[in-house]
């Protein structure tokens, strides 16, 4: 079944089941698909892939990350349990993320197999990485790595 459809089913098994937090964050991920979709259709682009979704989920994991951090500082705990559920429902959609030493070794290999040599090809090395990986890791961190390799 396509993550699209899934967020559908599991909003209603949701709903059924009276998970309040489980069913907001449901219909926060579709709509913010729904924005999107309207964006791509206006530039005649199609409907968002499955990689593109979980490029989405990513975005969104982020920022629930960014608002956690803030919520901590400012002794914020009712607020800060909310973003950490949410992160974890929607981390519950994506692949399992890379650890720092798979990410390397996809780093190293990807680079092997594209002939980049320096940072001016780096471009070209995060394409691939987001091509295959998407989801699957960081890709500001990746971004920093890919460069401390081709640097080297």
């Amino acid at each position: 079944m396509a993550l699209r459809e899934s967020f559908t089913e599991l909003m209603k098994e949701a709903m059924k089941a009276g998970d309040k937090r489980r069913v907001g964050t449901l219909r926060m991920i579709t709509a913010a698909l729904k924005d999107r979709d309207i964006e791509a259709r206006g530039q005649g682009k199609p409907p968002l892939s499955d990689d593109d979704i979980l490029g989405l989920l990513q975005k969104m994991v982020k920022q629930r990350q960014e608002s956690l951090a803030i919520y901590e500082q400012a002794g914020r705990a009712e607020l800060a349990t909310q973003e950490r559920e949410e992160i974890e429902i929607i981390m519950g959609f994506m692949p399992k993320q890379m650890d720092d030493a798979e990410m390397t070794a996809a780093i190293k290999t990807i680079i092997a197999e594209t002939g980049a040599s320096s940072v001016k090809e780096m471009g070209k090395v995060m394409a691939v990485m987001k091509e295959r990986y998407a989801g699957q890791m960081d890709f500001a961190k990746a971004s920093g790595a890919v460069k401390g390799v081709l640097g080297a």
